[in-house]
């Protein structure tokens, strides 16, 4: 009998898709297992959905670091193995015109509150990590902890609309003030940016004339629960490889990306 899937997850509010994630574990539909249970926020009724599975769950409070560290940034312990410098460079959350002085109070404050999350994490050795509803953006620093392997990614995320379109928080409420006349999920995996990773799975739902938000969001919830944990499964099940392409486009540039590619 082989392993079932490790998987961790990371939430901040009420975790449904959390426990869509339990369900389909539960009744086999993901050939995996819940190891641990993480948040940003100490009220976030998706911890007590964990306790009620008997998941491990903690807490690293984000606000309370940023909040500690807000008016002496440079006070923020950056643990000994992250590079500030070279984590600057590389994030690709904040626009490049971002002063410095903001941009290194953001990574130090980030990267303290992630290191406490990693922390936590050693006690629970997982395959994959999913963000269900986790409202922190990661920088390089944890992310390349986890990603250990370039090639082959494992932290996913599920986010509210058919990206490319409307990253960001807020993925429904753009939609419908949009206009949109189809709505949808995307599960992907994440980079640096902001739900800018290869593209896992996606959903889509057509929006009728009188849908207000409130519709839309309770329509895309119904499409998440199930989406995402089809793509989980297709991780467990090995399936998913992310390869690098090149278009050429009739301007003579080149497109670089890298997609997730779905084998038998």
């Amino acid at each position: 009998m082989h392993a079932k899937l490790r998987i961790g997850a990371l939430i901040s509010g009420g975790g449904t898709n959390l426990q869509a994630v339990i369900d389909a574990c539960n009744d086999g539909r993901i050939d995996g297992r819940l190891v641990f249970v993480g948040s940003d926020n100490p009220a976030a009724g998706g911890l007590d959905r964990a306790q009620r599975a008997a998941v491990p769950t903690f807490v690293v409070d984000y606000r309370a670091v940023i909040q500690r560290y807000r008016a002496a940034p440079r006070e923020v312990p950056v643990p000994a193995n992250a590079d500030l410098q070279a984590l600057m460079q590389r994030q690709a959350l904040l626009p490049d015109h971002t002063p410095v002085q903001r941009l290194e109070t953001f990574i130090r404050t980030r990267v303290a509150a992630e290191a406490a999350l990693l922390a936590a994490m050693e006690d629970f050795p997982f395959d994959l990590l999913i963000l269900a509803g986790f409202m922190r953006n990661l920088t390089p620093y944890f992310i390349d902890h986890v990603n250990t392997d370039p090639q082959h990614p494992r932290i996913m995320n599920i986010h509210p609309a058919l990206l490319p379109a409307f990253p960001g928080i807020d993925g429904y409420g753009d939609t419908y003030r949009y206009g949109c006349k189809v709505g949808g999920c995307t599960v992907h995996f994440v980079d640096y940016g902001e739900d800018s990773g290869p593209i896992i799975g996606q959903r889509a739902f057509a929006i009728a004339p009188g849908d207000d938000l409130d519709r839309i969001r309770q329509k895309g919830l119904e499409h998440e629960w199930r989406l995402y944990p089809e793509c989980i499964q297709l991780f467990a099940a090995n399936r998913l490889r992310v390869v690098n392409k090149e278009f050429k486009l009739t301007n003579g540039k080149v497109f670089k990306r890298r997609v997730v590619e779905i084998g038998d």
